[in-house]
């Protein structure tokens, strides 16, 4: 799958002929929240306001056994079992797992008797229709609504939201897992980066042997330095596979077609398919992040050319996001799935319609739903990446580009605790993390570049701007926050709202949550994350010794300093081609066409949660020895806290993947 630099390049002069069409979508663009986002004005009770406008929530159903799904999701991957990858078809997981008709012909009925009308949308999934009022009365609340002026490039919007915690009707709390919708604002952030403005690289001289330069890779040389060149010689391309991808964000097609064209790649013209959820996004725009779901298709489609693709899009809303989940799942259409999108794992808590079960007293959200849907695309076979996020150990800072330190008279400051990004986090998922490249990085020391500055990477490290910190003293700005390179860097921790899954048990190298962290945070923070009108969340104490799931899983080249080049029709700007763009969600999608082409090789098999295998051989002594390890050790380098090593470390994970090599290890295994 090699393609000729030259041929890539020679496609600068006639791209202009490929970025007309879009993917045409009924709503209203939604702006991811930035830093640069102002503060939602009050407009009063939506009562008032459009209370004869109905709107529609997702009820989120539980499992009626949990804890077999669970049980049943380990034996499925596990060796030796009966049941090992004897995986259900959708059907079958419904009528064993799924609420039967009964169940939702009695919530139907409760919901009723407060004026709602329900909907079966999937398994699992209520759609719930009602007036403003009927809903407010339902769940114990007064709803709001908030204008977001036009920011930027951003154009101005609305959402509603509670003023106080909702609380789930007694008659149906037992069956519900989450209620989201009553809270519509974007909700979640793209992991994608570029690198600070204040330093200039010049040139870099690669270690490896790929046939672009870092800052300028794309999928071919991802295959050629991860090893799956040998399986594109033995005629595997992912044909008869389907790639899924999660995003709240629409893109345009032809950015893509025109990519992989220019790669040399010969593609399906009716490849991509997409799946409009809750209505779509809109239409592509900088500033709803398209530029993310773009690079998700390309790089994903440019490792498994022969695949199919189904882009699911959902508005950027918790509603969206659990919708979109469900219908990916429930299709049950997509082998391979991956995701880049997402936010600090706490938010859950704060933000993303948590609602008080009157019986239990606990509180349900949209992690709760997610979860048991991400079980259920294990139990089917389905293998999911996501993004583990690009703020090192730091996540929450980098979500809200908040960096600390914190100060009592200042409302935009917060502290900087340890914390790590969900639904990457999850222990259903496989985390993609990420690394640097090795090679000689050179960069300007002034404007016109006669004076240089050159750093050195021997090895492969973790990913973390750190290693620029000699560089930003050397431009004036010592200060890695003034500097722009804090926190960037790949995504890892511990969780502290998932136990340690049973595949990390007994893994050298995996950790408790550290102790002494506190998010703290100004009143203006604290209202972003909490809701629009009292702020919530201005302090709080994470758990410490916590045995959390630790992430992230895998990891391969996101540096941007090191990345990638992708194609990309700007809303503002219109098409252009950039170079050195990077964040981990260069990796999930890239690592969803591998397992693509793995499934491809083991005749058409599905693999399942990968997890069970990645730890399987480190538990083993077999990730990292002999003549062809699967497995290579990331030892170098840290994510600002957390430092790589020659095994497991919550920095890059299990290391990266010599993609031949794993699937040579999994035909033995399966």
């Amino acid at each position: 799958m090699r393609a000729s630099k030259a041929k890539f390049l020679m496609f600068l002069l006639v791209l202009g002929l490929f970025s007309g069409a879009m993917a045409q979508t009924s709503h209203t663009t939604l702006p991811y929240p930035t830093a640069k986002t102002p503060a939602a004005i009050d407009r009063g009770s939506l009562t008032a306001e459009s209370g004869t406008t109905p709107l529609s929530i997702t009820i989120a159903l539980q499992l009626r056994d949990l804890d077999e799904a669970e049980n049943l999701l380990i034996a499925l991957h596990t060796p030796g079992d009966p049941q090992f990858h004897q995986f259900l078809t959708a059907k079958q997981f419904a009528a064993r797992f799924a609420p039967t008709d009964s169940d939702v012909a009695k919530i139907s009925a409760a919901l009723g008797k407060y004026g709602l009308t329900v909907e079966r949308t999937t398994a699992t999934t209520l759609k719930v229709t009602g007036l403003p009022a009927e809903m407010e009365r339902t769940f114990s609340i007064s709803l709001h609504s908030y204008q977001v002026p036009a920011h930027d490039d951003a154009p101005a919007y609305t959402f509603h939201a509670p003023l106080t915690q909702a609380t789930i009707p007694a008659e149906i709390s037992a069956s519900v897992a989450a209620v989201v919708g009553l809270d519509s604002r974007p909700s979640f952030r793209p992991a994608t980066r570029t690198a600070s403005a204040k330093l200039k690289m010049a040139s870099a001289v690669p270690q490896t042997t790929t046939p672009d330069p870092p800052g300028f890779w794309t999928p071919v040389d991802f295959a050629d330095y991860y090893d799956a060149q040998p399986l594109y010689k033995r005629g595997i391309t992912g044909k008869g596979r389907t790639l899924g991808i999660v995003a709240l964000a629409s893109f345009t097609e032809s950015d893509a077609f025109a990519y992989w064209s220019a790669l040399g790649l010969s593609v399906n013209p009716n490849r991509i398919h997409i799946v409009n959820v809750d209505g779509g996004p809109g239409a592509p725009s900088d500033a709803s992040g398209s530029g993310e779901t773009t690079g998700d298709v390309e790089l994903s489609g440019g490792i498994a050319p022969g695949a199919n693709i189904v882009v699911y899009q959902a508005p950027n809303t918790n509603q969206g996001f659990v919708d979109d989940f469900a219908a990916a799942i429930d299709a049950n259409s997509a082998d391979t799935l991956s995701t880049c999108w997402g936010f600090w794992e706490w938010f859950d808590n704060f933000e993303n319609d948590p609602v008080t079960d009157p019986i239990t007293g606990q509180t349900v959200g949209s992690a709760e739903a997610i979860h048991e849907l991400l079980v259920r695309a294990a139990i089917q076979g389905q293998t999911f990446f996501a993004a583990a996020g690009d703020g090192g150990a730091y996540d929450v800072n980098d979500d809200l580009r908040c960096l600390g330190p914190y100060s009592t008279t200042q409302p935009y400051s917060c502290s900087q605790p340890l914390t790590v990004s969900y639904p990457a986090s999850d222990p259903a998922m496989t985390a993609a993390g990420g690394t640097t490249l090795p090679g000689l990085q050179q960069y300007c020391l002034n404007a016109a570049c006669t004076s240089m500055y050159d750093i050195n990477i021997p090895h492969e490290r973790v990913w973390a701007e750190d290693y620029q910190e000699g560089l930003c003293e050397a431009v004036g700005f010592p200060d890695p926050i003034a500097c722009g390179i804090f926190p960037y860097g790949g995504g890892g921790g511990v969780s502290v709202m998932f136990e340690q899954p049973i595949y990390q048990w007994f893994i050298p190298g995996t950790q408790f949550s550290q102790p002494g962290q506190v998010w703290e945070a100004g009143t203006a923070i604290a209202a972003e994350i909490g809701s629009p009108g009292p702020p919530c969340c201005s302090y709080y104490a994470l758990p410490a010794f916590y045995p959390g799931r630790n992430v992230p899983d895998i990891s391969a080249n996101a540096d941007w300093n090191t990345g990638y080049t992708d194609y990309y029709t700007s809303s503002v700007s219109g098409f252009a081609i950039y170079n050195y763009l990077g964040g981990t969600s260069a990796v999930a999608p890239q690592l969803n066409g591998a397992a693509a082409l793995i499934g491809e090789y083991l005749h058409g098999s599905r693999l399942g949660l990968l997890n069970f295998p990645l730890y399987g051989l480190a538990l083993t002594g077999q990730a990292y020895r002999g003549p062809n390890p699967p497995l290579h050790a990331i030892a170098y380098g840290d994510n600002w806290f957390y430092k790589g090593r020659n095994g497991y470390s919550p920095a890059a994970g299990l290391g990266t993947l010599d993609v031949w090599n794993f699937a040579e290890f999994l035909r033995d295994l399966f």
